[in-house]
């Protein structure tokens, strides 16, 4: 009854995985800038719990969650950045719409 319950290394592979296809399906069929950014955050949440699924089941490993901590300081980065590029696009353009920045390009 006791194996029945156990959580191993493919049912977080599988969470991991749908998390990364959420993001990708995300990132391809929004326009809001915002939205977009959700589905990047999506994206690297599931590569951090990869990395610390792995560093959980290979004994003496912590590299994975090294790689982790990385991941979160990255996505706090990118956060950053990318609310500061938002603000930046809705005061210039008064919208979040990516299709909007085609004028960048000109």
């Amino acid at each position: 009854m006791n194996g029945l319950f156990t959580i191993g290394l493919p049912h977080y592979l599988t969470v991991s995985a749908v998390l990364f296809a959420l993001g990708l399906i995300t990132v391809a069929t929004r326009r809001n800038v915002v939205a977009i950014l959700m589905g990047v955050e999506l994206l690297l949440n599931a590569a951090a719990i990869n990395f610390v699924a792995f560093s959980h089941f290979v004994h003496g490993a912590v590299a994975g969650q090294v790689f982790a901590l990385f991941i979160v300081v990255l996505a706090a980065s990118e956060a950053v950045i990318a609310l500061a590029i938002v603000l930046t696009l809705f005061r210039n353009f008064r919208t979040v719409d990516a299709a909007a920045t085609a004028t960048l390009r000109e």
